[in-house]
């Protein structure tokens, strides 16, 4: 039995969980899915692999773009439905260039 299976993570019908990507002095960076595929490249790698909804494929995070997420540790809440990735971010986080996808404050 895989890391996976003991956890028991709920995917959703479309066999997605959502990722929290946090560097590693706690700021949150993005919000992105990863299917099993992405969570298995992500542990076997040490790199952050999603899910991309938009284009149906796996992407790593940085394959184009060379801001890369160095994987330091993947967490899964109480609820079996969501990850945490904390890691080393290369670069900026965002694709509009900020360094988190949280840059716009509503209150």
């Amino acid at each position: 039995m895989d890391w996976m299976d003991q956890q028991k993570i709920k995917f959703n019908k479309q066999g997605l969980v959502p990722v929290v990507t946090q560097d590693a002095g706690g700021e949150v960076l993005m919000l992105a899915y990863a299917n099993k595929e992405a969570l298995r490249l992500t542990l076997s790698t040490g790199k952050a692999h999603y899910f991309s909804r938009s284009r149906q494929k796996l992407w790593l995070k940085g394959e184009t773009s060379g801001h890369e997420q160095e994987v330091q540790e993947v967490l899964i809440d109480c609820d079996q439905d969501a990850v945490l990735y904390r890691v080393k971010q290369k670069g900026v986080a965002c694709h509009t260039g900020n360094r988190s996808c949280f840059y716009r404050k509503i209150k």
